[in-house]
């Protein structure tokens, strides 16, 4: 289940009050793919299994996967706070556990959209939240919308954290970027191993699989490199060691107390370091949303399994595999939207398909009838009319 963010809206002119309709255009459209949910959650319904026999389910809403923006706006929550728990905007560098946000207070809150506008507008000031009318997970069973939100691999940790940590390691205030391009540029070729031979800070627009594959060397980059005014580097080091340690212990296909536990550990050994980029005058706080869902992830995998099940990178395969390429694919970028395009692509391939299993057909049955074969047609017209100013009278005769 997907949605295609709309944010035209003619008629309202102030930004707030469009941002407003569109949150709640949004949980409006979800509410109501969502409706049978309702009634058949705690009821259930009979459905066969892959193995012939019937069982009766209970359909729940019990993940949302998302990047952050998607999280803040399904858990009305505002941006750069922490969509799960209650940590304050200026403490989300820090490696405290806070509670996390009450569901039951949440929905008391938002069962007050049927009451006066200001009093409604008061109690979502006083609880940090958004005026959203009637949001879609108000009414479903058996679900808690905090609990719900699932870590990312994606988006938090490729895209987001170690986009961070490389930008810091990069920076001249850390080891630089010369340091570090040539660093790449020294590289020696090995198995599974992506050459950068102009360097990783003239990327640009760098996707997750160019993340995965600077990470699989950036502690080669970064070793023995010195520092700004000879200092030492060896707690730089080990704080990208630990997030890369995160990174890794964090996609195991399968956990056990151990791995869960080391995972904290790496956690820790990051915080234990990150003053390092403060004391460099590279960074005042570490108040990153994304930063602080690392927190969360032991919880997350502990109630839903591990990231694999619900990392968005699966899901913008099939965007990139189905539409993106097939945007790109066409010349005429100006007339054709991405699905339109893939669409297209599509039919042109079965037509093809269907073409060459009528040729198959013909070379297997040489004795069948074969339709008569149509000559080339060709249309011969003269340069220059044989009579001119003729009315459209006399045209029709």
């Amino acid at each position: 289940m997907g949605y295609i963010p709309t944010t035209k809206f003619l008629g309202i002119t102030t930004k707030a009050a469009c941002r407003r309709a569109l949150s709640n255009l949004f949980h409006m459209c979800i509410q109501h793919i969502l409706a049978l949910i309702n009634s058949i959650g705690e009821t259930g319904i009979e459905m066969l299994s892959g193995d012939g026999i019937w069982h009766r389910c209970h359909p729940i809403f019990s993940a949302f996967v998302g990047d952050y923006p998607e999280q803040v706006l399904v858990t009305c929550t505002f941006n750069g706070r922490c969509p799960k728990c209650i940590v304050p905007s200026d403490h989300l560098g820090d490696y405290d556990c806070y509670p996390l946000r009450n569901f039951d207070d949440t929905r008391d809150v938002y069962l007050l959209a049927e009451s006066d506008v200001l009093v409604f507008h008061a109690a979502c000031r006083e609880a940090g939240l958004k005026p959203v009318y009637h949001p879609f997970w108000e009414f479903l069973p058996l679900m808690n919308i905090y609990l719900s939100i699932t870590p990312d691999v994606l988006h938090q940790l490729l895209q987001g954290v170690m986009k961070h940590l490389i930008s810091w390691l990069t920076s001249p205030e850390v080891f630089g970027p010369e340091g570090i391009n040539a660093r790449c540029r020294s590289l020696p070729p090995s198995h599974h191993i992506a050459m950068f031979p102009k360097g990783i800070t003239i990327l640009s627009r760098v996707t997750g699989t160019e993340h995965k594959n600077i990470c699989r060397i950036l502690i080669g980059l970064i070793i023995n490199l010195p520092l700004p005014h000879g200092q030492a580097s060896a707690r730089v080091v080990k704080a990208a060691h630990a997030l890369l340690d995160f990174l890794y212990l964090a996609q195991f296909p399968s956990h056990t107390s151990d791995t869960l536990k080391r995972l904290d550990d790496s956690l820790a050994r990051f915080h234990h370091n990150k003053s390092v980029f403060v004391d460099l005058g590279l960074r005042r706080d570490f108040n990153i949303p994304k930063l602080h869902s690392l927190i969360h992830y032991r919880t997350s995998i502990s109630l839903f399994g591990t990231v694999d099940n619900y990392n968005t990178e699966q899901s913008e395969r099939l965007h990139i595999d189905f539409a993106k390429d097939a945007y790109r694919a066409t010349n005429r970028r100006d007339q054709y939207p991405q699905m339109t395009a893939w669409l297209e692509r599509r039919e042109k391939v079965q037509e093809r398909s269907l073409m060459m299993n009528r040729q198959q057909w013909v070379l297997d049955h040489p004795q069948a009838i074969r339709p008569p074969q149509i000559g080339i047609r060709s249309l011969k017209m003269s340069v220059k009319p044989s009579v001119r100013g003729v009315s459209f009278e006399d045209l029709v005769y």
